[in-house]
């Protein structure tokens, strides 16, 4: 079953006292349950944007106590700063991660907005997927005359908050909670102090645009409709908010944009897409900055359009993707952009990446194998072997897409580039797969065995265990073989002078088939479930006798090739 992950993003009022801002990630982390993925603070916006996750109820109970705690150190009527705010703790999305709904979220968010509202005395509007009503939606609606107009705004009918009092807490404001989706928060860096011209392009850019005026002109009077509400020129980005302001901390004005649906608009497009309308305002764009974390598809993706637009393959490692993308997107202009403290997917693995045996290099491998522990074993090397066959065959296709003479057929050779990568992606995780299957027999017969229910336990356990022994290196057979259709295509289409590299790939690709086998048939003998055996078994002697005749296939072609 898929572990339940919600994340929560909540956006504090301080940004420049780290003591305070100290005591109210204390809160959260004190929460079991809960891990605290990055703290942003930011000094001229005075304020610090935090990211947590962890299953449902626990970030629930950590966002109460960081929002409790805001309250109670946060005085909103001293409050000063460049971004937009209402409150102490302005707002606090909940975001689902995995194995949750948004409408299983929508419940959390408004049970939480419930209990800041009655146990805190804080006005809460909710927004987004959790808003009562739809004027509500918009986070900019909810907080539209910040925490100045709050007065005249809570004795608004219209405004009156979905939880919490209606007269001002004068020290800890409104709050808005809210459910939605992925949000990025993404700042373009402009060669300019001016902020009117950094509005302009942000109005360029975000999907609600500018109001239209007469004439269409700069100065012409605002075209209203019926309602008397102005008529919007939308801007060119979907699912973009965006707004330009001055940062005295970099002596530079940005596009400051919240990317609220990355399948619609991906960081890479947004920041192309400023690029232009800068361009075109005579103001260029020196770089950008990632605020919160940022999910890993989105710097891969970032990294394969910025290699597509040079016609050069984007079948490499996540490491070399990652790097482009950081260079492209100039995250490192105003300070050092570091993968594993801003990418969710790697600060939320923390330790464990380092711990894997696919973090090791060469000879830490080697000699942990040589070693006299058991794992890893035949199973994990078989996997490593998979893995840089699919690495040779990927390598040939790379240097076949850069060929000399061969540009139009770089896309061609990049798809099999991107397969291959996929195929060796997957090989690697399946080497620290294969010693953690054994390690789960090790736990299994290490279990108690003094009752009968614990011996049936036990016994349930082992065939379990055994059974996902056997599937990890079966996996590794199937995903190896899934690679001989690259190495086929290198031998036969691929630069001329690598042909021999794809060739051992097929090699590499035999012996990792083979050798996964041999772990598949080990580890049935004391299988009890014998049609799980039987059926497991016939398919894999399947694709062994099938990778040994794609092998001989393949060196028949190759040695064709030298006569």
């Amino acid at each position: 079953m898929e572990k339940r992950i919600l994340e929560c993003v909540p956006n504090f009022s301080e940004g420049r006292d780290m003591e305070i801002i100290r005591q109210i990630t204390d809160e959260i982390e004190k929460c079991a349950g809960v891990k605290l993925l990055d703290v942003d603070p930011g000094k001229a916006t005075n304020r610090t944007v935090v990211t947590f996750v962890g299953d449902p109820d626990s970030v629930v109970e950590a966002a109460f106590l960081s929002v409790r705690k805001a309250s109670e150190l946060i005085d909103m009527s001293k409050h000063s700063g460049e971004h937009p705010r209402m409150g102490a703790t302005d707002v606090c999305p909940l975001v689902p991660v995995s194995g949750i709904t948004m409408e299983e979220t929508v419940v959390y968010a408004r049970k939480l907005a419930e209990r800041i509202g009655n146990e805190l005395g804080i006005s809460v509007y909710c927004y987004e997927n959790a808003a009562f009503r739809e004027e509500r939606r918009n986070l900019a609606s909810c907080r539209s005359g910040e925490y100045e107009g709050l007065v005249k705004k809570l004795t608004d009918p219209l405004w009156k908050p979905d939880f919490g009092p209606t007269k001002l807490n004068v020290r800890s404001g409104a709050t808005a909670v809210g459910a939605r989706d992925f949000l990025v928060a993404f700042n373009v860096n402009l060669n300019t102090t001016s902020v009117r011209r950094a509005n302009a392009i942000a109005y360029d850019v975000r999907e609600k645009g500018r109001p239209k005026r007469e004439g269409d002109s700069l100065t012409g009077k605002i075209v209203k409709d019926d309602k008397g509400e102005p008529v919007m020129v939308p801007g060119s980005l979907k699912s973009v908010k965006a707004i330009g302001w001055y940062i005295e901390e970099y002596g530079i004005a940005q596009i400051s944009m919240n990317l609220t649906n990355i399948t619609v608009t991906p960081v890479h497009l947004a920041f192309d897409e400023v690029c232009r309308k800068a361009d075109a305002r005579g103001v260029r764009v020196t770089g950008s900055e990632l605020v919160g974390l940022i999910p890993l598809k989105s710097l891969l993706d970032a990294g394969k359009y910025f290699l597509s637009k040079q016609q050069r393959s984007a079948g490499v490692p996540d490491e070399e993707l990652i790097r482009i993308a950081v260079r492209s997107l100039g995250l490192n202009d105003i300070r050092e952009f570091r993968p594993d403290e801003r990418i969710i997917d790697y600060v939320m693995a923390g330790n464990v990446r380092k711990g894997r045996l696919i973090s090791m290099n060469l000879t830490d491998f080697a000699n942990e194998t040589a070693s006299e522990s058991p794992a890893p074993g035949g199973g994990s090397v078989s996997a490593y072997l998979g893995a840089l066959g699919a690495s040779l065959g990927t390598m040939v296709a790379n240097l076949s897409a850069h060929k000399r003479g061969w540009d139009d057929r770089w896309e061609e050779f990049s798809s099999w580039a991107e397969r291959g990568i996929q195929v060796q992606k997957r090989l690697l995780q399946l080497v620290d797969e294969d010693t953690e299957a054994f390690n789960m027999i090790l736990e299994a017969y290490s279990l108690p065995k003094k009752t009968e229910a614990d011996k049936k336990k036990r016994e349930e356990a082992v065939e379990a265990a055994t059974k996902h022994a056997i599937n990890v290196p079966f996996t590794v057979m199937e995903t190896a073989f899934s690679a001989y259709d690259l190495i086929a295509e290198m031998i036969e289409k691929g630069n001329p002078s690598s042909i021999t590299d794809a060739a051992v790939g097929a090699l590499a690709l035999r012996a990792a088939i083979r050798g996964a086998f041999m772990n598949v048939m080990i580890n049935s003998r004391d299988l009890k479930d014998k049609d799980f055996v039987n059926i497991i078994i016939e398919k894999g002697r399947h694709i062994d006798l099938e990778s040994e005749r794609k092998e001989a296939e393949l060196l028949i072609k190759l040695n064709k090739s030298f006569q």
